[in-house]
């Protein structure tokens, strides 16, 4: 597909601009595309996250999601922009949805890229959930923002302890004490920062979906591809991207887990999970100590904890960055029942009704999303 974008003002016709795009499948992309890929994001510290690194789009093309890349051009014939993504019928999502915590286009700081040229041949919106702000062209489509925190761990341990927050410090201290009773209790306490287990993956995926049943949240891996993409990217060796498997065994017992993905510096905090059996020991922060304590020798200085207000992000974070959600249409019906439904999300979020009420709205979510 090819579509050449000149127009000016309004949210239907956008500020004036010429780019030409261009949607191929992510295995189409010639070698000076997959080179503009990499020197844009590397020119563009907002799109740092693994999840705009091309070896994020490739695992989970491999894993069975099939992935098109939208691909902007400018006047001159330089690739300016691209955006990885799937199509769902009349709606583009973006790369890794719903698992995807990071989105949006790659381009440099400051460059353009027009949303309403994604609406064609059949596209009829474009749905972002955790749009990074390094794009201002989407704004205009924009439903609500919501925080996404960080752990800036530059210095190790000792760094994240003269920044944290005094509940923060408090929860590290209380997580040393918690593997010294474990270790007393079961055996000794162990803990591995990238290792490649495929048991040790399982018994997370298995913790992983207990978890959400027990919450009412979607199940992540009721589709099994979804466990070949995390096994792929366990897979995936180096420093400049790949799956990082973490864990904290007390003796036999697996306590706690993470799988999460790194790029460089910094590290997304994915799949955490521990075993309910050991609540008592709060795995979770002893696990999450630990890691912040090896990053170091690992290169990472940034542990991205993504969207979320639970408790322990806001205990554990240092600071904070924005992601929006929205959907890119010419319809504005769409628009006002996408904001109805989610102010009745918003609402089951904080519902003492519970696990029950989240279930029955996420299955009325697929006609309006």
């Amino acid at each position: 597909m090819k579509i050449d974008i000149r127009s000016s003002g309004g949210v239907d016709s956008e500020p004036a601009r010429s780019i030409v795009l261009r949607t191929v499948p992510l295995d189409a992309l010639t070698a000076p595309e997959l080179a503009a890929w990499h020197r844009l994001r590397d020119a563009n510290p907002q799109l740092d996250s693994p999840y705009f690194h091309p070896g994020f789009a490739a695992a989970v093309h491999a894993s069975g999601s099939a992935v098109s890349v939208v691909v902007g051009r400018d006047g001159s014939g330089a690739v300016s922009a691209l955006l990885p993504c799937h199509r769902d019928g009349s709606i583009l999502r973006p790369v890794g949805w719903p698992g995807a915590d990071f989105q949006g286009p790659i381009v440099a700081p400051g460059s353009s890229f027009p949303p309403l040229g994604l609406l064609t041949q059949g596209v009829r919106g474009y749905a972002f959930d955790h749009l990074v702000e390094s794009c201002p062209d989407f704004e205009p489509w924009v439903e609500s923002r919501r925080t996404s925190p960080f752990i800036d761990i530059s210095g190790g341990l000792d760094g994240y302890l003269g920044r944290a927050s005094s509940s923060g410090k408090a929860n590290f201290g209380q997580a040393r004490r918690h593997a010294a009773k474990a270790g007393r209790t079961y055996g000794a306490v162990r803990f591995a920062a990238d290792v490649v287990d495929d048991d040790a993956l399982r018994q997370l995926v298995e913790l992983k979906r207990a978890q959400y049943a027990a919450t009412g949240a979607r199940d992540y891996f009721a589709q099994s591809h979804r466990l070949d993409l995390l096994t792929r990217l366990m897979r995936t060796r180096g420093s400049e991207f790949g799956g990082m498997l973490s864990t904290v065994h007390a003796g036999p017992h697996l306590i706690a887990a993470h799988f999460g993905i790194r790029s460089g510096a910094v590290l997304h905090w994915w799949f955490p999970v521990y075993d309910p059996e050991f609540a008592q020991l709060s795995p979770g922060w002893i696990l999450l100590r630990e890691l912040v304590d090896a990053c170091p020798s690992l290169g990472i200085t940034r542990i991205d904890l993504g969207r979320g207000d639970d408790e322990y992000k806001r205990r554990a974070r240092t600071g904070e960055t924005f992601v929006s959600q929205g959907l890119v249409t010419r319809s504005s019906a769409r628009q006002a029942m996408r904001r109805i439904h989610g102010s009745v999300l918003d609402a089951a979020r904080s519902s003492s009704l519970g696990p029950g009420l989240r279930r029955a709205l996420r299955a009325l979510r697929g006609p309006v999303r």
